[in-house]
């Protein structure tokens, strides 16, 4: 075992643990996005109504979120890698078993509840928890870089997964995704550590190897408790309300309805999927940019650009689906850059408000209003896709909210309040 005298080799190895939480949650998000891809196909195999298939992603993004202050007191008492690997392995035996459906009750089972609940184990809150453990110095580029992993999942998967989708059927998309989680599953459990002080090491950019305090207290009724603590901020609320909208605009929204919405103009699925990959490479940049960019200036003045430009590209997104394939990757490329480059700014105001310790299990919170108003937003444009014929209002409604987002992420205190010590 190193001490903190032993010289350190020129690799950190916390960026290991990056690259493995990486790959991690690019596999995760390619769970979490095949949904979008798997709407028309189970419309036209088993005629479900796609206000039902909606209703099913809306219920895994929910659970997906209200995981997010549970996954943080988790992985604090049983650790990153045995948490990482648990949630893989439900994971697995979902997938295994979709292929065997033929109701939607059994859709909301696999995809729904244990779908949420195991990809919200390796979301958000993961990626703050290791940043905020390994590094003091780069924390929000890693934030970045980890957030950023969402949008590359779509990157790699998506085209790939519409396509087998196409050509072979959407059971052999599943066994794709089952192949590259079980890849990943040996190299967490060889090489995942969690903790800086496992492998003798400080974290980057401080000076002294500080070993974790042991997890006190219980891992149902600690998030409940910071939640009645933090409920008392008006900084919480702020960033809480600004991550509801948030959620609205992006994985609820588009991540769900964009390729269907580009069926209704005869799109076909896999060059709507290239769209979302486009984003996606789009969003690797600008998200990795904000991670950078929060390390340096005000996350507020950043939080208030991102979302209104977000609500300026979506009041486009109508009169893009019309005009063909030129506006469309217009759209791409401009909301894509700003896809989830809200994260590191939030994440970077949740520390520096209710300190790094409790930033987890506050920033889960937070990612519960997130991924409530993507639950709202997956449903809700379905519901009046079916009610109206087209996704007008819900994307010109989205653009909306998303300026609204921009004035209150102003209003957002500067100044550490610390007030979990309240």
């Amino acid at each position: 075992m190193k001490t903190a005298n032993t010289p350190i080799s020129k690799l950190y190895y916390g960026w290991i643990i990056v690259l493995i939480v990486f790959m991690t949650l690019i596999v995760s998000a390619a769970i979490s996005s095949f949904p979008s891809v798997l709407i028309q196909s189970l419309e036209r195999e088993f005629g479900w109504q796609r206000e039902a298939i909606s209703g099913v992603i809306s219920i895994r993004i929910l659970l997906y979120g209200l995981m997010g202050p549970f996954s943080a007191a988790m992985l604090a008492k049983f650790g990153v890698r045995r948490m990482m690997i648990s949630a893989i392995i439900v994971m697995l035996f979902s997938l295994g078993l979709t292929p065997f459906i033929h109701s939607v009750w059994q859709l909301v089972l696999l995809w729904g509840v244990l779908g949420g609940l195991s990809t919200g184990t390796l979301a958000n809150v993961l990626g703050v928890t290791v940043a905020n453990r390994w590094f003091v110095k780069h924390k929000g580029l890693v934030i970045g870089l980890l957030t950023a992993s969402a949008a590359t999942g779509q990157l790699l998967f998506l085209p790939l997964l519409a396509k087998i989708t196409e050509e072979q059927g959407w059971r052999n998309a599943v066994y794709v995704i089952m192949g590259a989680l079980i890849l990943i599953l040996p190299i967490i459990a060889i090489w995942m550590r969690n903790h800086p002080s496992d492998v003798g090491s400080p974290a980057l950019g401080a000076q002294e190897i500080v070993k974790p305090a042991p997890f006190q207290g219980n891992i149902f009724l600690m998030p409940l408790n910071t939640l009645k603590q933090v409920s008392r901020s008006g900084t919480f609320w702020l960033l809480a309300g600004t991550f509801f909208f948030c959620g609205f605009s992006t994985n609820g929204l588009i991540g769900t309805h964009l390729i269907p919405a580009c069926g209704d103009y005869s799109i076909p699925v896999v060059t709507a999927a290239s769209l979302l990959a486009l984003m996606g490479m789009f969003d690797l940049v600008g998200t990795t940019l904000s991670g950078w960019l929060s390390d340096r200036f005000d996350s507020r003045k950043l939080l208030f650009w991102y979302y209104g430009l977000r609500g300026l590209s979506l009041l486009f997104l109508p009169y893009a689906l019309g005009g063909g394939y030129t506006q469309l990757t217009v759209f791409a490329v401009f909301y894509g850059l700003d896809w989830i480059a809200t994260v590191p700014p939030t994440a970077k105001l949740t520390s520096s408000t209710f300190g790094a310790e409790k930033a987890g299990m506050v920033f889960g919170w937070i990612l519960v209003a997130h991924q409530l108003g993507a639950s709202i937003a997956a449903y809700g444009a379905g519901y009046l896709r079916d009610v109206l014929g087209s996704y007008t209002v819900p994307f010109v409604a989205a653009g909306f909210v998303c300026l609204l987002a921009a004035v209150f992420a102003l209003r957002i205190r500067k100044n550490r309040q610390h007030a979990l010590a309240a």
